[in-house]
């Protein structure tokens, strides 16, 4: 992938705010909307879920999960769309635990309008640590990342 290409997509993630989440549920696929944050030098995106929604509960009995990040549309064809597809590995983060402060703080940096929802007993963080990428900068330029490769292109 040239410099171009992973920049490009790598900006695509930091600014895009929602993203297409794929959990199994009961056997089958799933898949759901969820804004998310990717504070910036870090690799893990964080989640902020309701107890209430389908796709927690599948995240917590199986914590493998996709992410789709896809570009606006625009005059050009949707299968040159630019697009981050990560396979990850969801881990809720405890209230009373460590990270949680510093993930709550970047996650409400991005979106502050969901201060209220952290005063709610069902609502949780969830970091997201990605395991494999597929990158697509437009038609003929895919891109697989996995391990140290996509740990540095996710810190940017």
């Amino acid at each position: 992938m040239d410099a171009s290409d992973g920049a490009r997509l790598r900006r695509l993630l930091a600014e895009r705010r929602v993203a297409a989440l794929a959990t199994l549920h009961r056997g089958e696929p799933a898949v759901s909307m969820v804004p998310y944050a990717l504070p910036a030098g870090r690799t893990q995106l964080l989640i902020h879920v309701s107890a209430l929604a389908t796709h927690t509960r599948d995240l917590h009995e199986h914590a493998r999960v996709g992410l789709l990040v896809v570009d606006a549309e625009g005059s050009a064809s949707p299968l040159a769309l630019a697009r981050v597809a990560l396979q990850a590995h969801a881990t809720p983060l405890p209230r009373a635990g460590a990270d949680y402060a510093d993930a709550r703080a970047h996650y409400l940096a991005r979106f502050p309008d969901a201060a209220t929802m952290f005063e709610l007993g069902d609502f949780e963080l969830v970091a997201l640590e990605p395991v494999s990428a597929r990158l697509v900068a437009g038609f003929g330029r895919a891109h697989s990342l996995v391990g140290d490769a996509l740990a540095a292109w996710l810190r940017g």
